[in-house]
């Protein structure tokens, strides 16, 4: 079995692209998320755009990506990628619409950090041999 580790960014926001592909199939807009944690996707998946209804009605379904729009969105997903730099854990969101049968897709780059590793890469304690200085740690 693979590990995340072994396969790039890429490979992985391909393989996540074609898991949600008949989900995606069923839908004219919506948001794909991808959280990242040491450049390795761990969760995934689709926010939906609301479903509208108008005299107690429920809109009727339109039809969903082609096979088209689909292989364009997974292209676009992994060419935002070139963007994200440095960073090794965050979030990437990729907004989608179709709008005049043609999809369109805002990717935003969230970065995250983590302060506690900040400090101690930082400023490492300068007295780290015991934590307890002035006790008597022989017993």
């Amino acid at each position: 079995m693979l590990n995340t580790d072994q396969l790039s960014l890429a490979r992985q926001v391909d393989m996540v692209f074609k898991e949600l592909e008949s989900e995606l199939g069923g839908m004219t807009s919506g948001t794909v998320f991808i959280q990242i944690r040491n450049n390795g996707i761990g969760k995934f998946g689709i926010r939906h755009h609301p479903i509208a209804g108008r005299n107690g009605r429920m809109a009727d379904e339109e039809a969903g990506l082609s096979a088209t729009q689909l292989h364009s969105f997974r292209t676009m997903a992994i060419e935002a990628l070139r963007y994200k730099k440095y960073w090794t854990h965050g979030e990437i969101s990729y907004d989608f619409a179709i709008r005049q049968d043609m999809i369109v897709v805002d990717a935003i780059l969230e970065s995250n950090y983590n302060m506690a590793n900040l400090m101690i890469q930082r400023y490492p304690r300068k007295n780290h041999i015991h934590t307890y200085q002035d006790a008597d740690v022989s017993s």
